[in-house]
């Protein structure tokens, strides 16, 4: 697969060099997957019998600050696609801008929302002045690897989903034509969900429709032939299992149901990707959120009950889609990869600790400011921030209360805990009376996840809009942003103290003789907090579930002594950690 092939979209359904073709592609983010075992998986997805790996783009990983572009290690696309293609796979392309994914603010970069008057996902001019700096980026370095000039890729689609946020046809219009001068010549697409409001508002005339769907495959197409009369069906997103918010029950689908309509699809002739093949993980903080009634957090585990689970394991659903795609097309005789045995490291007991409050001048600097600003205005857009402010006295006693709190508020009074407030908190968490004397209040912000689907996309994080205790606004506060994307100036102190309220760091290390292995952190004893590894934000975790352990790659340790950290913010029974060959979910 190193000369020119072409593919067209023809009235009767997709041609590649001339001859009838069926894309049958499977979704893998090579975002979410650590480099290491990309061969892994896009082996496993060809011998399940897929010919096409489909992918987004991450903007906001790509592009973290407005002078900074990666494409390091685990963020090196070019070299995903060629190893795509040195496997004989075919490859589709989602750059964006937008892509949803259950992804922090849908693949858009946290620092758009600096911008007071920035509006998303459509002609607002600063938001274009970005976009076109992406696609200036990205989209040289995608041209090469079209099929059309001896590289993998089939197709790139315009924007995402467009007709589910808005209907601005002159912005489709401006992202298509931006593709295409900057050198695209492979078919463009869209893809929406199966209904005339989004068929209607997210496509464009001229630009091949598809649709996103999880079963009733014959309605839904039968809806995109309303909107489409002739040329190829496909289903961009199979929806073939669903992803997980904090404190739901994990989603699961059944296999054999998965499977039948997977073969619905096959037998009405159509083309499809199966979202998702292999989920991975949300490392980090990187995990998105959805907002219907209240904030929904999506846990960093993107298992997504795929045919690959998050490690990488075939699941009964992969056997199914292999016997459902061999009734429909060729299925290579490919051996699959070894195994890649998880290992049980087992318990560990943390050494360390360190008090978050504490330490607040080896991780920040202070910012003054009269009224508390989003997290985004100070440049930062993951993690935490801390609002200080003294507060004179006498006053009875009143409620605390935000204009508009992003999203989980520890509250402190000189230093002890008041109480915790959630977004989601049907009533004001804390009451407090001030002394003659005044005190201080310190307002710890957990930026959960910045939404990425609806109209709630330019949502920023932290105290949005004043505080106030009673009616009364407080004026005159330090904002303390807490990245924690470097832990090394903590100043840990031997021994465990005792949990007294306040968010605590504990440290112990995991020694390994050789090659390591895939483990799966687990922490019973503890409610909320976040994994730090050798330096890496790895995860959250919380005890509400359904995501009960935490998938740590092999590639994220290193032979000999690995470094542990977790920040617990609600408190724990124990100072234990156990590294487990298990997967926890549900």
């Amino acid at each position: 697969m190193n000369k020119e092939h072409q593919l067209v979209v023809d009235t009767e359904g997709f041609k590649l060099d001339g001859r009838p073709f069926r894309i049958i592609a499977g979704a893998i983010h090579y975002f979410r997957v650590p480099r290491a075992y990309w061969r892994d998986r896009l082996l496993k997805l060809k011998a399940c019998g897929f010919n096409t790996v489909e992918t987004y783009m991450a903007w906001n990983a790509h592009q973290p600050q407005p002078d900074v572009f990666d494409e390091s290690d685990m963020l090196d696309f070019v070299s995903f696609l060629q190893l795509a293609q040195s496997l004989g796979l075919w490859a589709i392309v989602r750059p964006g801008p937008y892509i949803c994914s259950e992804w922090d603010m849908g693949g858009l970069p946290w620092w758009l929302l600096r911008d007071d008057d920035i509006q998303l996902r459509c002609m607002n001019e600063s938001y274009l002045k970005a976009v076109d700096r992406w696609f200036d980026w990205v989209v040289v370095r995608l041209a090469p690897l079209q099929s059309n000039r001896g590289g993998p890729l089939l197709m790139i689609q315009v924007e995402n989903e467009y007709g589910s946020y808005g209907d601005d046809q002159v912005y489709l219009h401006y992202l298509a034509d931006g593709l295409l001068r900057r050198g695209i010549e492979v078919p463009l697409f869209t893809s929406d969900g199966a209904t005339d409001f989004m068929l209607t508002g997210g496509t464009l005339t001229g630009i091949l429709k598809t649709a996103n769907f999880g079963s009733k495959a014959t309605e839904q197409f039968a809806k995109l032939r309303e909107h489409q009369p002739e040329g190829p069906l496909m289903c961009t997103e199979f929806w073939n299992g669903w992803f997980d918010h904090w404190g739901e029950k994990h989603h699961t689908r059944d296999p054999q149901d998965a499977a039948q309509t997977l073969e619905d699809i096959l037998a009405a002739g159509g083309s499809l990707s199966a979202y998702m093949f292999h989920g991975g993980s949300n490392f980090g903080f990187m995990n998105g959120a959805n907002f219907t009634d209240t904030y929904q957090p999506t846990v960093n585990s993107y298992d997504d009950d795929a045919p690959l689970d998050e490690r990488g394991d075939l699941t009964p659903k992969y056997h199914l889609f292999r016997s459902v795609i061999a009734r429909h097309a060729p299925v290579p005789d490919v051996d699959l990869p070894p195994a890649i045995p998880p290992a049980s490291y087992g318990e560990l007991v943390f050494c360390e600790s360190a008090d978050l409050l504490d330490n607040l001048d080896a991780l920040t600097r202070p910012i003054e400011m009269t009224v508390p600003l989003p997290m985004e205005k100070l440049g930062q857009g993951h993690g935490f921030i801390l609002y200080r402010t003294s507060v004179r006295g006498p006053r009875e006693k009143l409620p605390l209360r935000f204009s508009q709190l992003c999203d989980r508020a520890h509250i402190y009074a000189n230093g002890e805990l008041l109480g915790i407030q959630y977004r989601n908190d049907a009533a004001d968490a804390v009451e407090l009376a001030i002394p003659a004397e005044g005190l201080q209040l310190d307002i710890l912000v957990e930026n959960m996840g910045h939404i990425n689907y609806g109209p709630r996309l330019a949502e920023r994080k932290g105290a949005v809009g004043g505080i106030c205790l009673g009616q009364t606004f407080v004026y005159h506060w330090q904002a303390c942003p807490l990245p924690l994307s470097d832990l090394s100036a903590v100043q840990f102190q031997d021994g465990i103290q005792p949990f007294t309220g306040r968010p605590q760091f504990l440290r112990t290390y995991l020694e390994i003789a050789g090659n390591p292995a895939d483990t799966f952190i687990k922490l019973p004893d503890f409610c909320k907090g976040v994994i730090f590894v050798n330096g890496r934000v790895l995860s959250r975790y919380w005890s509400i579930g359904p995501q009960r352990s935490v998938w740590l790659p092999a590639p994220f340790l290193q032979n000999g002594k690995n470094e542990i950290i977790v920040l617990e913010l609600d408190g724990r029974e124990s100072h234990t950690i156990l590294l487990d060959d298990q997967m926890a979910i549900g």
